[in-house]
């Protein structure tokens, strides 16, 4: 996968993720995401389009984003978090705040970025 496919999957993964959250949660989630592809050898869209990972994927009939200023923000920022270190101790998994999942417990917590809580292995 080249260099503008992972940004572009990255960018639309943070975008129907994360568009509301401030920069700092928007960048926790495109780390998530790195960090899940660097995990598994795989590549961003691999991760992005693996059944059940990310509910945009399984929710909605189109990718396509419909607030071009918030998918320009979102771009900014996964070219941001493609090009600087991991700030999130490793983690690969997150869920908002208001979303109990049965394996959270089973994760260890990192932080709680805007209104996503992250955890890794």
């Amino acid at each position: 996968m080249s260099f503008l496919e992972g940004l572009l999957w990255l960018t639309l993964n943070v975008y129907h993720e994360a568009r509301s959250e401030p920069q700092i949660g928007q960048l926790a989630v495109a780390h998530v995401t790195l960090n899940r592809a660097s995990e598994k050898n795989k590549t961003v869209e691999q991760i992005v389009t693996a059944p059940r990972q990310f509910s945009w994927t399984f929710l909605q009939k189109s990718y396509m984003p419909k607030e071009s200023d918030a998918f320009v923000d979102c771009l900014q920022t996964a070219m941001k978090a493609m090009t600087t270190p991991d700030f999130t101790d490793g983690a690969t998994f997150y869920h908002r705040e208001d979303v109990h999942p049965k394996w959270a417990g089973q994760k260890n917590y990192v932080a709680q970025y805007g209104e996503h809580i992250f955890y890794r292995n």
